[in-house]
């Protein structure tokens, strides 16, 4: 893609900069709050955590790893029992399809280990950039971004961008803040989550408020009429 397509930002350097330095110091060793032992965990948990919540896939992991504890004891699996042993996380069954078949496809195409770039993860089934991204950051530190819908949430609340796609607005993510982005994105999902909610925000924990343009973008309530005393 261009740049001349990509969103500008509506932030200025030094607010970016003053941004980006509240981020990583409130949150100077942000990790997910998935359970994991390995890649291969890691993966399986990301992969369980799209559209759930992670509070909900570390409730299903422990028996899950317990009854396949590796890529191989996956990839021999009964779709069956995958979907009974996930049954309580959002779309069970296409999940329980898809990790069937990335276990197979390590197993065929990668020597049984989890590989490590953006473009071999995605190869495989039920990966996409979000997920590839999140398992490169977390587990790899690798200098990427991933945009879930807590950064697509505060990007935009801190007009950080103003793309309509969480690719777009990775890629002005990217742009802006350069370098740690692994530690912005671990930042970003916590913040989003705890602070600064979809419902009820929590304002008054915020330490970026006054970069914040929610109050701006949200509709004014018409003013009441007066009552007058007859």
């Amino acid at each position: 893609m261009s740049k001349a397509t990509i969103p500008k930002p509506r932030r200025t350097k030094s607010q970016i900069a003053e941004i980006k330095a509240r981020f990583l110091a409130h949150y100077p060793q942000a990790k997910t709050e998935l359970n994991y032992r390995n890649m291969y965990e890691l993966l399986v948990c990301v992969m369980l955590s799209a559209q759930c919540t992670d509070k909900r896939v570390n409730l299903v992991t422990p028996a899950f790893f317990a009854r396949y504890p590796s890529v191989q004891a996956l990839a021999q699996a009964d779709i069956a029992e995958i979907k009974d042993l996930i049954k309580s996380i959002s779309f069970f069954n296409n999940k329980a399809k898809y990790l069937h078949q990335m276990a197979q496809q390590v197993l065929e195409h990668f020597q049984g280990k989890i590989p490590t770039t953006q473009a071999e993860l995605k190869s495989l089934a039920g990966v996409g950039q979000k997920t590839a991204n999140v398992v490169l950051l977390e587990y790899c530190q690798a200098n990427v971004m991933a945009v879930d819908t807590h950064v697509f949430r505060v990007s935009h609340r801190l007009a950080l961008s103003n793309a309509k796609t969480p690719e777009k607005t990775e890629q002005d993510l990217q742009r802006v803040f350069v370098t740690e982005l692994s530690n912005l994105h671990q930042a970003f999902v916590l913040f989003g989550r705890y602070i600064c909610k979809a419902i009820k925000p929590q304002c008054s924990q915020c330490f970026v408020q006054e970069f914040c343009h929610k109050d701006k973008t949200r509709k004014k309530p018409k003013p009441k009429a007066k009552i007058t005393l007859q």
